[in-house]
């Protein structure tokens, strides 16, 4: 286990002076979001099924969640079951939705003390219905929590949710409730599944995929992209961590000219502390 990993909830010295240099040196990304890849190719190369992955990847959820909560992020959503993922083996899904299930039950209480509200987006009326009522459960026990937003994305497509919004949209320039000349990015956000959140300031992908699976299609217009190698289930705060530096060094300037400023971290921040 890695010296900055903590799955009993407590956070080291080390770890702790590493999150401080971080905020120190650059901007914490408001609104993280993750697309959760290679849990099934992590475990084939280890010779096991591949739903052993994706329990392993729930680790790196919990890691992953604590540590964006403890560096201030705000909003963290996890992609974590696509429309297409309906597409694969019964068994697999069938045991994704009893994992999913279990974690949940596992993750209540965790959830709380660390003062993090979860929510969802997607079809989570396709879900098994015990999945749908633990669902409830947890949101409702969390729904007061204020130091965090962490979503996850399940049975959702980013083009789903757009058709759903222009859907809504079409109903209410019908009912006249909406004019047409009033439709603009503005209110076509309004409408989406996350209306009520920030869209992503930094997108990760996990397993070294370079595309985007049909996640947050609209909302990451201005997203900065970062893309790693590991497998999710190797994916810990310590990854974490260089992708936010990462993030830090890049200048955003949503389409504007550069100003000539460019604030960055240097990449070895985490090597000089432990040095």
């Amino acid at each position: 286990m890695k010296q900055s990993e903590h799955t009993d909830g407590k956070q080291s010295p080390e770890d702790f002076e590493i999150q401080q240099k971080i905020k120190e040196f650059g901007s914490i990304p408001q609104h993280i979001a993750i697309i959760m890849d290679g849990n099934g190719r992590w475990a084939q190369k280890k010779g096991n099924i591949r739903l052993h992955g994706h329990k392993a990847g729930v680790e790196s959820v919990r890691d992953v969640t604590e540590s964006c909560a403890q560096l201030g992020v705000k909003y963290l959503t996890l992609y974590a079951f696509s429309t297409e993922n309906w597409n694969r083996p019964s068994a697999e899904v069938n045991g994704l939705m009893k994992l999913l299930v279990q974690a949940l039950r596992d993750e209540a209480d965790r959830l709380i003390r660390n003062n993090i509200r979860l929510v969802t987006i997607g079809q989570i009326e396709r879900l098994p219905k015990k999945c749908q009522i633990q669902l409830q459960e947890v949101k409702e026990l969390t729904e007061s929590k204020e130091r965090m937003q962490l979503c996850l994305a399940l049975s959702y497509s980013g083009r789903w949710d757009i058709t759903e919004a222009v859907k809504h949209i079409a109903e209410d320039v019908a009912a006249g409730k909406v004019l047409s000349e009033e439709i603009n990015d503005h209110l076509i956000s309004s409408y989406l599944s996350t209306a009520q959140i920030p869209d992503p300031d930094l997108i990760i992908r996990t397993s070294g995929e370079f595309r985007i699976s049909n996640f947050l299609l609209w909302q990451l217009a201005y997203s900065e992209l970062y893309i790693t190698q590991t497998y999710w289930p190797d994916f810990r705060r310590d990854e974490l961590y260089e992708a936010i530096t990462s993030f830090q060094k890049r200048d955003r300037r949503f389409g504007k000219v550069k100003n000539g400023h460019n604030k960055s971290l240097a990449s070895t921040v985490i090597d000089q502390i432990r040095s």
